[in-house]
């Protein structure tokens, strides 16, 4: 019951808002919370007569009777010690379920039940009790003329019992609720998250019996007093709908991505731990970013020149992968028309449309796994496709094949350098299979982008090192022949094709003053190479400061990812 009620309270909580006075809940259509008058979605997709009758099972609501055709009484409620008023209409297989709070006023609907038709299913209506089941009669007979007429009796048959149980393969109402909805946050979650903003944390760590902390440029910081298993859990256990209170309840944690009032849109992980419940909040950028805003380098922007290859962005956990993913989706969506689809796992940075349609897909919520979305979306016509991650090799496998078909692929991955990228690709595929994917791989690739976050000299956020390959003959031969050991022999004679060593990234960020060289011989490949130019010649005494670039790229320190 706690699951079912959880998810009518996700409902139920836009009538906390002063400027809602009602929430309609329609087959065929999607659930909808009048505002001023007008009814405005709340979820992405529409609702089934199953989907409502599922909302309203084992919770206060189910004990409204619809007459046939009809709607019931204006019935009143208590859920969690709220009153509301609800009413539930029928005509034929369509329902209609309108809430409200005990006192606010509504207006009947101006447009008749069934004015958006769903797909016709059978939907059973509520069962009534043994004792007020009407008996099922049978046609009256026809009528026999003579003496010898006798009518037979009318035979009373028991009605069998019914009980509606919602099938397998029916969704939860909480996967169709818009992703990009404030949800109500509780006040002493929602305080904690807007001090982290204010100190331009990237993360905000909760655990049960212990301050919370902090990640404000790449370090942990304690913050205020020590929070009880309890209060642990009444911030984080409000924020699971009921697909991710199962997650969390058979396998120890959850994760997802919300959009919280007064605190913006988070990636949060809830996970179980030795002193109770402990839940991490990545804090996500309002805005897309751009290659500029986050000091990337320039020649990323050439992507833009092609319409089919793979750009792999590679880099360590909390390296900024999925920051850099989103800058390169919101390039494509500002300059071309086209249509990308993203499939992450949880969907972070939300896109608006641009001169681009972007379709944004979540596995877990919106489709199986990374593998099926790809199969599927190579039937939707696409033109880009951004994967969040590629873990496995039936990924690997439907990118490589996405992109050899003519279609510009993105995606990230864990790994420490270019050349540890493209070996990673090709070992998740057996031996006999290797010699097929190089030469694939070959074909296809454009751009390895390796990027790595490092503590700025002044202690104020992180800045972005980058490794950067380049798609062209000298690195296709490199791959094909299996003679990546000559990758950095072929990065420092590269920068014609485009190519960046890191320790051309690191040396330019020496120059520039913002990371001492202690922070560069702890990140780079070939520590010889640090205080050079990308010539070789070592650097000027005093490089001219290149502050606008410096400043942009103090944003990966507020928005990891």
């Amino acid at each position: 019951m706690i699951g079912i009620v959880g998810e009518l309270e996700k409902f139920l909580q836009y009538l906390d808002r002063g400027d809602v006075t009602e929430i309609v809940f329609q087959s065929g259509a999607k659930a909808a919370a009048k505002k001023k008058g007008k009814l405005r979605p709340v979820t992405i997709e529409p609702l089934s007569a199953r989907h409502i009758l599922k909302l309203v099972n084992d919770t206060p609501l189910q004990k409204l009777v619809p007459r046939e055709d009809g709607a019931s009484a204006p019935t009143a409620a208590n859920i969690n010690g709220v009153n509301y008023i609800a009413t539930l209409a029928r005509s034929g297989e369509m329902l209609m379920l309108r809430v409200r709070r005990e006192g606010q006023r509504t207006e009947p609907p101006k447009v008749p039940i069934g004015v958006v038709a769903p797909a016709r299913i059978s939907v059973p209506a509520r069962v009534p009790a043994e004792e007020e089941r009407a008996p099922l009669r049978e046609p009256p007979p026809k009528e026999v003329k003579g003496p010898a007429a006798v009518q037979p009796p009318v035979v009373h048959r028991p009605q069998p019992k019914m009980s509606y149980r919602p099938p397998p393969e029916a969704s939860s109402l909480g996967d169709f609720v818009r992703a990009d909805l404030p949800v109500p946050a509780p006040s002493g979650l929602r305080a904690l998250l807007e001090q982290a903003l204010a100190q331009s944390a990237s993360d905000v760590h909760i655990m049960s019996g212990e301050p919370a902390r902090f990640r404000c440029g790449g370090r942990m910081v304690p913050h205020g007093a020590i929070i009880s298993d309890e209060q642990a859990r009444e911030f984080i256990m409000p924020l699971l709908n009921e697909r991710n209170a199962k997650q969390f309840a058979e396998l120890g944690y959850a994760d997802f991505a919300c959009q919280l009032e007064g605190a913006g849109r988070l990636r949060v992980n809830v996970n179980k731990q030795r002193s109770g419940i402990k839940g991490c909040f990545r804090l996500i950028m309002a805005e897309p970013p751009t290659l500029e805003s986050l000091g990337l380098p320039h020649e990323l922007r050439q992507m833009l020149n092609y319409h089919q290859g793979l750009v792999v962005v590679s880099g360590p956990n909390g390296a900024g992968k999925t920051t850099t993913l989103a800058a390169l989706v919101d390039l494509f969506n500002s300059e071309r028309s086209v249509h990308i689809i993203t499939v992450e796992d949880p969907v972070e940075v939300i896109h608006p449309v641009k001169k681009a349609i972007v379709s944004q897909r979540e596995v877990g919520a919106h489709t199986k796994s990374f593998h099926s979305a790809l199969k599927g979306s190579l039937r939707e016509d696409p033109d880009i496709i951004a994967i969040g991650e590629l873990r496995d090799r039936e990924t690997v496998e439907k990118a490589l094949e996405a992109a050899e078909t003519g279609h510009l692929v993105f995606a990230t991955m864990s790994a420490p350098s270019g050349a540890s990228t493209i070996d990673r690709l090709i070992d998740m595929f057996p031996p006999d299979d290797q010699s097929q994917v190089r030469a694939t791989l070959a074909g296809v690739l454009k751009f390895v982008v390796s990027q790595r976050l490092l503590p700025r000299k002044d202690g104020d956020g992180r800045v972005v090192a980058v490794e950067l390959l380049t798609g062209g003959m000298a690195l296709w031969t490199l791959i094909r022949d299996d003679k990546l050991f000559q990758l950095p022999s072929l990065l420092q004679r590269g920068r014609a094709f485009g190519m960046i060593r890191i320790e051309d990234s690191l040396n330019e960020l020496l120059s520039s003053g913002e990371i001492t060289m202690e922070t560069a011989e702890m990140f780079a490949d070939d520590a010889r190479a640090l205080g050079t130019t990308p010539q070789g010649q070592p650097q000027p005494p005093e490089a001219p400061e290149r502050g606008k670039k410096a400043a942009m790229r103090n944003l990966f320190s507020k928005k990891g990812g």
